[in-house]
């Protein structure tokens, strides 16, 4: 066992304190290659993490770099670096702790590079910019130990392949680096030590006291919630009474829209002038540390809020975490109710909201499976190869590279250990000419090899590179400020929204309703004079999906006989659907065919997501489109797909045969506007397309409207170009979810239940009542059209006697 030097125990002993035993195990660890420590929320992780290199770094004699801490968020580094500062304080060790993210002053940048800090604390965007400049080697040369915060947080998206990428340039530049890795909600272990490890090395699994279980329910309320929407109006009331009952209270909703629409019904409903905050992602930066700044100093009551406040940041003495709206994933609710009582062996307090009337189901089975511990979360797929272009991009800006040794050194990274030779070549030649349809143009010719190295064909192109690092995408966003001179910033809406404005219009912004005024230098100005029902501002945010092995959880619920978890409302509900038609099942797809005003209506269960739900309603209504079934619309959620049309569907089997299936959705994709959406996306990262030149930023519509015409050209004269090809693997698996409709239809195996009634079922119902109809353009409305011009002829007495002469052919 390590000992804890002096000044480190009676540290400890003046705060009345002792070593957890999973702090004494990273120090007893801390050679070792990698380490994964899965600790509580309030578990003393962070000490534990930055514990030996305290230790180590106590003495004075290490110059230069030390520590390098990697943080999903900027506000996360900052609030280290402040809880940082008590123990380095107190103990008066010689360590030097500065942050490093897009809020760091250009000054402050610079002096950093030519004199690092012992511990530095930054973003996986920021690290990825160091390394783009020659002198990262020196820069670097002293690195002993890597940090990785929140690892499961950056392991579920593309910044964490960049984060894994630019640790294998860190590794090759200082072999004997360690890595650490940070967290409380891991659903598969093995998976993310192997994310953090450099393949094939091993990672070792630490794990501290998992604590008492939270104290978790479902908030009651005197009203039922409603049978569709997602809002939680409904529990207002409630939800204000637990607010008086607590010091200080999270309200966290899924989307931002949500969160302002909550804000500012509550604020009208605060009779008690109670303190209340908002925070998410769409405010200005001003308005959030205004809001956190108030946490920290505890003024506030509650603060409603999205995923911002999701990580581990420490915001005062926060003791009643509530979730209006279904949780979705059963990781991310222990995340969200981690931020109350934050204190080790202190169990977490939350409460539950349902949106409507399933979700009471959906709340439940999440209930169930955190007090079982079960988790959820997708395996990871391979490497996606924008990143590895950007990567090599961010390479060949650091100074000249080897092709085989860069390879070698990509594939010590877990994500891309199965990365072929050929395929390396494919990003590496896109990154240097752009590809077959592209290396006739200048401005793609990027890399050139010289003497076996390949290196920037123009140095100045290093710049430009640098501007354009980062896998977070914008979403076309405008500022808002207040109208005048130096008017206060508030946030940011989408530039589509900001089209749909007219002076005068209103919409929420920050929980208060502002007037739309005009747009002044790509700045939309607003006054406070609110004369008419706001608008709500379109937060494209993250509209979370429910997780596969949450659908399943709710899927078995269905099986058992009664219901005794659920409100009397909710259970009677679940009967009358048994009772008039079926429950849904995993290993069969149950369809349901009724008449309801005027229309054949077909209900599919599928228990796939929203988005998965979504895309199979665009494919099933294709296939009746061919049939001839003439659907006219259908409308998703996270289990159903509801759709009406002229003609009853009588054998829903052939609509879900898998055959061919992911050939029509490409033949659908390939002309759709989600298509072109996700091409722009991943043309930016892989740097095809530049989102910042020259100091100016793009607007949304003219990188759009670059975008399309490249994605027009590659479609028409290269459709085998890399783009396309990522393009295509990156829409199966984002935005339309097509991997869990073959997940499905894997897991019924062409099974299909089809029960056919004289009515609406009770499940089917509340689809009637969801916003977001899709509209289906096709022979429908053609047949619509000339039954209407039948019946106007008629009238007029000029109907065709000839039933098979068409009616546009009546002689005048």
């Amino acid at each position: 066992m390590t000992t804890l030097p002096a000044r480190f125990t009676d540290w400890f002993a003046a705060r009345g304190w002792t070593i957890h035993p999973h702090q004494q195990d990273m120090l007893d660890r801390a050679d070792a290659p990698a380490l994964l420590l899965i600790a509580p929320t309030g578990g003393g992780k962070t000490l534990a993490g930055f514990l030996p290199s305290l230790v180590e770094l106590a003495d004075g004699r290490h110059a230069g770099l030390h520590t390098l801490y990697i943080s999903p968020l900027k506000a996360l580094a900052a609030d280290i670096r402040r809880n940082l500062g008590t123990p380095i304080g107190d103990m008066r060790l010689p360590i030097r702790v500065e942050d490093r993210t897009g809020d760091t002053s250009a000054t402050r940048k610079k002096r950093q590079r030519a004199d690092p800090p012992h511990i530095l604390l930054t973003t996986p965007e920021s690290l990825a910019l160091l390394l783009s400049y020659e002198d990262a080697p020196r820069m670097f040369a002293g690195l002993k130990r890597v940090v990785v915060d929140e690892i499961h947080a950056l392991a579920e998206s593309k910044r964490g392949d960049q984060l894994m990428l630019a640790l294998s340039r860190l590794q090759a530049i200082v072999p004997d680096m360690r890595r650490v890795g940070l967290s409380a909600t891991v659903e598969d272990p093995a998976a993310i030590a192997g994310f953090l490890a450099r393949h094939p090395d091993p990672c070792d699994i630490l794990y501290a006291d998992p604590g008492p279980d939270p104290d978790i329910a479902m908030l009651r309320t005197e009203e039922p919630p409603p049978w569709a929407g997602g809002g939680g109006k409904y529990a207002i009331p409630a939800v204000l009474e637990q607010v008086r009952r607590h010091k200080t209270a999270l309200i966290f909703h899924n989307t931002r829209a949500q969160a302002e629409i909550f804000f500012h019904e509550l604020w009208l409903a605060n009779e008690d002038a109670l303190p209340i905050g908002i925070h998410h992602g769409s405010l200005a930066r001003e308005q959030r540390e205004k809001v956190e700044a108030a946490m920290v100093r505890g003024d506030l009551r509650a603060i409603v809020c999205t995923g911002s406040l999701d990580l581990g940041i420490d915001w005062g003495d926060v003791d009643l975490v509530i979730q209006v709206g279904a949780p979705k994933n059963v990781k991310r609710l222990v995340q969200r109710i981690g931020r109350a009582n934050h204190r080790y062996n202190a169990p977490s307090k939350a409460l539950l909201v349902p949106a409507n009337r399933f979700e009471i189901v959906e709340c439940v089975a999440a209930l169930e499976a955190v007090k079982a511990r079960d988790l959820d979360g997708d395996p990871r797929g391979p490497g996606p190869r924008d990143v590895l272009c950007q990567h090599i991009l961010i390479r060949a800006a650091a100074g000249p590279f080897d092709a085989a040794e860069l390879y070698h050194e990509v594939k010590t990274t877990g994500a891309y250990a199965g990365l072929t030779r050929a395929a390396f070549d494919d990003c590496l030649d896109f990154v240097a000419t752009g590809g077959y349809a592209l290396r006739a143009y200048d401005r793609w010719q990027r890399l050139v090899e010289r003497d076996g190295l390949w290196q920037l064909r123009d140095p100045r192109a290093a710049q430009r590179i640098r501007m354009n690092i980062g896998t977070i995408q914008d979403t076309d966003l405008l500022k808002v400020r207040m109208k005048g001179r130096g008017g206060q910033p508030l946030g940011e809406i989408e530039e589509g929204f900001a089209a749909t404005l007219t002076r005068g219009d209103t919409f929420l912004m920050g929980g208060q309703v502002v007037r739309y005024e005009g747009l002044r230098e790509m700045t939309v100005e607003v006054t406070r004079r609110a004369d008419k029902a706001p608008k709500i501002a379109t937060f494209m945010g993250t509209k979370f999906a429910t997780s596969t092995q949450l659908s399943q959880r709710i899927l078995r619920m269905f099986h058992q006989e009664a219901w005794p978890e659920l409100p009397g409302h909710t259970a009677d509900w679940l009967r009358l659907q048994r009772n008039r038609s079926k429950l849904p099942e995993a290993e069969t797809l149950l369809v349901e065919s009724f008449p309801h005003a005027g229309r054949e209506h077909t209900c599919v269960y599928g228990f796939a997501g929203r988005n998965a739900m979504q895309t199979l309603g665009l494919l099933v209504t294709q296939r009746m489109e061919r049939t001839g079934l003439h659907p006219m619309g259908f409308v998703s959620t996270d289990y159903a797909v509801l759709i009406w049309g002229l003609d009853p569907v009588t054998d829903p089997a052939p609509l879900f045969e898998p055959g061919n299936l992911r050939e029509d959705f490409e033949t659908w994709l390939a002309g759709n506007a989600v298509m072109k959406r996700t091409f722009k996306a991943s043309a930016v990262i892989a740097g095809l397309i530049d989102r910042n030149t020259g100091g100016q930023r793009k607007t949304g519509r003219q990188a759009t409207f670059s975008s399309d015409i490249l994605y027009d050209t590659l479609l028409r004269y290269d459709p085998d170009h890399l783009m396309m090809r990522i393009t295509r693997e990156e829409a199966l698996k984002g935005l339309v979810d097509f991997g869990r409709i073959e997940e499905m239809l894997a897991r019924t195996a062409g099974r299909v239940d089809h029960v056919m009634l004289d009515r609406v079922t009770p499940l089917a119902a509340p689809l009637l009542l969801e916003a977001g109809r899709v509209p289906v353009e096709g022979a429908a409305t053609e047949r619509l059209l000339a039954e209407e011009a039948e019946k106007m002829l008629a009238e007029a007495g000029l109907a065709d006697p000839d039933p098979v002469k068409p009616a546009w052919r009546v002689p005048f």
